[in-house]
């Protein structure tokens, strides 16, 4: 019980670096190319930071009992042999579970802009407007338990070498902070081409931060496109421009803002002796 405490504090740990290294390394970026961009965002910089860094601990505590897992009783089918699968498998699986991840996101992250659970939960992570890099894990704990489920169950699932599961970590990583910073890192040929269509960059994400009912994929379009909720990419606001009220295609959601200060508001009150 011991070891398995200690792997899931140990991954715990990891993931919290790994948020503080890309997201921070991000943010710098922003901030040198674009030195407006956070000006007036730092209490929204510091709550990001706070939910992210307990998001990391539920993230990082079934990633852990799945990797003691894994070396100690070979629960999972990750394998380190490359030539346990045919070679052709290590891009595919990484496709497989990116394809897999993006589905199961797409149809919580909807979820999550129902009335209730946006009020409960969702509505942490719409508080960031506009969202910046460190906003890649400011989820509400309950929203942070369906993102961390995904890969530990996949791993059980879908075959996939040591390596390859560490690509695709970092997709998720990279792809999570990049649609938050605020601008686009890609080439206009790619976001607005034949790539761009069906990949999600932070020109589309950016527009799901304004409507809040439109783009909810992480990863690819597809899943939009088929339930006609992709609206498009969207325009990049300056820091600190506030957002209309209920200003979700089709309306409904509550000001973000205003459901993240009840939140915080019974939070303290619960805290009181």
């Amino acid at each position: 019980m011991i070891a398995i405490l200690l792997s899931a504090l140990a991954m715990s740990v990891i993931v919290a670096l790994r948020y503080l290294a890309t997201s921070g390394g991000f943010a710098y970026w922003t901030a040198r190319r674009f030195p407006q961009r956070l000006a007036g965002q730092r209490a929204q910089v510091r709550r990001e930071i706070g939910w992210s860094l307990a998001s990391a601990v539920i993230y990082g505590a079934p990633a852990g009992i799945v990797a003691w897992g894994w070396q100690q009783r070979g629960w999972t089918r990750i394998y380190s042999d490359v030539h346990a699968f045919p070679l052709w498998w290590l891009p595919l699986s990484v496709i497989a579970y990116l394809l897999a991840h993006d589905t199961w996101f797409y149809w919580t992250h909807r979820w999550m802009h129902r009335p209730v659970p946006f009020r409960v939960a969702h509505a942490v992570h719409h508080a960031s407007r506009p969202p910046t890099a460190w906003a890649a894990m400011s989820f509400h704990p309950w929203e942070a338990v369906t993102g961390a489920v995904v890969i530990p169950l996949l791993v059980f699932l879908i075959p996939i070498h040591v390596g390859a599961l560490g690509v695709v970590l970092a997709i998720m990583t990279l792809m999570g902070v990049t649609n938050h910073m605020g601008w686009e890192m890609f080439p206009r040929a790619i976001v607005h081409g034949k790539v761009g269509q069906w990949l999600i960059t932070a020109s589309h994400h950016e527009l799901h931060h304004q409507r809040y009912r439109c783009n909810y994929g992480l990863y690819f379009r597809h899943w939009d496109r088929l339930c006609r909720t992709d609206s498009g990419l969207g325009q990049f606001a300056a820091a600190g421009r506030p957002r209309a009220r209920n200003s979700g295609v089709g309306g409904g959601e509550p000001d973000a803002s205003d459901v993240l200060g009840r939140i915080d508001g019974q939070r303290r009150g619960a805290s009181r002796p």
